[in-house]
This record gives structure tokens, sequence and C-alpha cells, in this order.
């Protein structure tokens, strides 16, 4: 095996981190604070060519593959701008131009790829419903046939970036699933405009990560063409399933590069806080608990990497999409909360911003998929009898 990075990764490595150092934690702990999107990141991202990474060239794109994507999003996590490294580019840099690219029409591609890789075409994906968080198949959003148009009704819930972004990739159910031969059959995935009058959306109160708004959206009578279905009508299980991975690897990236940042943070601090006479750092109660998580943090990374280029080969790949999400989360999660106890007191302290990646890794363990359903799909490929 070959462990050396290509000159182009090195290139997106390097402006990644050129990029973070202009947004760094204090930018996002004012962005935070105030509620507020950043556009300037948004927008610097799209300079840096970052929103088109899998877009292909011929479309405005840089042609390269999710292991750039999974490199460009924990460089930026890792070197300061916390889980907006991920959060910003997911969605429609991620998830929106790989359906489109691998699923769309001729027309689908020229109408919305451009706009992706310039930033100035953002997407929202409308996957989760009250009652259809992690089992997907039981989505209640119908798009019914009428003539040469679909008319779209149903409710989701925590779509981010869906109160200011152009566009939705929305699941449906185009045949209902007690009618389908397969659970899997009868989705179809529908490219919506967000300024359709029948469209209502509302911000969730959360956690964290509230420079940007996740929401319930409503859809009622909303009626777009029939060219608007991306994939096949009926067919759309596949299409949603290639979205799928590359955010399981994203948020993989999330993990871990929040993990890192934090972590130096916290040896930054250590290295220079004293007590009986040494640096707190010196003393292995504070050092090891960081070290340990963040060893592991590095072998989800190889697992990462391992998912990104069977992906770009077109292997399946779900295997190691989850098994480096699962262990990355975990790995993430320790090292951010032993960072945080390095801290001390001062850990709790907003000027420190260890607190508030506490609050942002923990979304890791609950998306894009939970920690339960990642390890239900690793116990059955590896030999365990399917629970779901």
């Amino acid at each position: 095996m070959d462990f050396s990075e290509s000159p182009e990764r090195e290139m997106v490595r390097s402006t990644a981190a050129e990029v973070a150092e202009q947004f760094g934690p204090e930018h996002w702990r004012e962005k935070e604070e105030a509620g507020e999107f950043s556009q300037a990141f948004w927008d610097e991202l799209g300079e840096a060519g970052f929103h088109g990474l899998l877009v292909p060239e011929e479309y405005g794109g840089a042609g390269m593959g999710l292991g750039e994507m999974g490199t460009a999003m924990e460089t930026l996590c890792a070197e300061g701008t916390g889980m907006a490294g991920t959060w910003y580019l997911v969605l429609t840099a991620g998830m929106a131009a790989v359906g489109i690219r691998e699923y769309g029409t001729e027309a689908q591609k020229e109408r919305y790829l451009p706009g992706i890789a310039s930033g100035e075409r953002m997407f929202s994906i409308g996957i989760t419903e009250p009652d259809a968080g992690t089992n997907t198949l039981n989505v209640a959003t119908r798009a019914e046939r009428d003539g040469d148009e679909f008319v779209l009704n149903g409710r989701k819930a925590w779509i981010t970036f869906s109160d200011i972004a152009d566009n939705m990739v929305l699941v449906t159910r185009t045949t209902p699933r007690e009618e389908a031969d397969r659970s899997t059959d009868g989705i179809s995935l529908v490219v919506v405009d967000m300024d359709d009058p029948g469209i209502e959306v509302s911000p969730i109160e959360k956690h964290a990560i509230n420079y940007s708004n996740s929401c319930e959206v409503f859809v009622e009578d909303v009626r777009v063409p029939a060219e608007n279905v991306l994939g096949e009508v009926d067919g759309g299980w596949p299409a949603l399933l290639e979205m799928l991975n590359p955010e399981r690897v994203a948020f993989a990236a999330a993990a871990t590069g929040i993990g890192k940042l934090a972590a130096r943070t916290a040896i930054d601090y250590a290295g220079e806080r004293e007590v009986f006479g040494q640096p707190v750092g010196a003393h292995q109660g504070v050092s090891f608990p960081v070290t340990k998580p963040y060893a592991r943090m590095e072998a989800a990374v190889q697992m990462r990497k391992k998912a990104e280029w069977l992906y770009d080969r077109g292997e399946p790949c779900g295997y190691e999409a989850n098994v480096a999400k699962a262990t990355a989360v975990e790995a993430g999660i320790e090292t951010v909360k032993q960072s945080m106890q390095a801290f001390g007191g001062w850990g709790y302290a907003k000027e420190y911003d260890v607190e508030r990646w506490w609050r942002e890794v923990n979304l890791t363990r609950l998306a894009p998929v939970t920690q339960q359903m990642a390890y239900n799909h690793i116990s059955q490929e590896i030999g365990f009898p399917k629970s779901y």
C-alpha cells in the first residue's frame, strides 16, 4: 500500500488550512452566539474550489473524489473551524453534487452542477421525518402523478439550510410501502425549488451548530414537473444510498477533525498552565486520557481513507463507511471530552471554545445515522442476523 498523498490532495490540505486560519474559533464562537450563517465562509469555500470538488470539470468543478473532500473537511475542522468545516460542505457539495452527478439527466446536470461548483446554488436534503428518522423507508411524504407533474405533500424534520437553500432533494414515496413489491421500491427523489409558496419552513431550537438553522419543512400541494425526478420514478433508493455513504464519511472526518482541534488546544493549554511547579501536561493523568483516544482517531482516519478509496473507484464501501463513522465518532467524542477535562474548570468557559466543540461533536453520534444503526450494519456484515 502507498500512503503517500498526491500533489492534488496536498494542495487541498494546504488550501483548507489557509481557509481555516481566516475563520478560526473566534469567528465561530461569534456566529454560534448570534445564530448567524457565515456567508463569508461559504463564499470563501467557493473561492477555494471546495464546493466543486466532486463536480466534473465540464460543469465547472474540480473533478476530484471523496478522498479530496474528506481531506478538505477534516483539515478545515482540525485547523480551526470545528464542525463548520464539514457542515457547510456535506449537503450541497457532498450529497447533492453526488446525487445529481451520478443520477441526474443531462439537463439537470447543466442546470444545477455549475451553481453548486461556484457556491451560487445551495441545496438542502429532505430525508428525515417526524415518524421516519433512521428508518428512511417509512417516509410518508407523497409524490402523486398528475399528468406531466407530481404533486408533493408531506412534512420533514431536521432539514439543515432549508431556510436559505435554493433547492431541496426531497425523498418521497411515489408508491406506498404496502403496495410496493419490496420496501426499497416506490422511493423517488424529487428536486424542488424552496421558494415555492407551498413550502413552509420553521427553524428548530437546538443544542449547537447555530451558525445554520435546521428546520421542520411543511410541503403542501407543491407541483413540480416530472423532469425534476432525480433518477427513476420508484427507483430512487440506489441514488439515495449513493448520497448517504459520502455523508457517513463526512461525519467521520468531522469527528476526527474536531477531536484533533480540541486536543491541540488542550495540549497548548496544558503546556503553559503550571501546577506543583511543572506544566499540567507533564502529568500522565492529564496527557494519557487525551492520548489514548487520539491514537484511536488516527486508526479511524485510515478506515475512512479506505472507504473513500473504494467509493472513488465505484466499489461497495458501506461496511467501511460505517466502520469509519462508528470508530471515528467514539474516538473523537472521547478526545474532546478529555481535552475539555484537561482545562479543568476553564473547559466550561466559552472563551476557550472546547465546550462548544463538545456540543458539536456529540451530534456525530446521532447523525447522519445513529451509532446503533452503524453497528447494526456492521453486525450484519460480519455475520450476525439482521436486526432491522
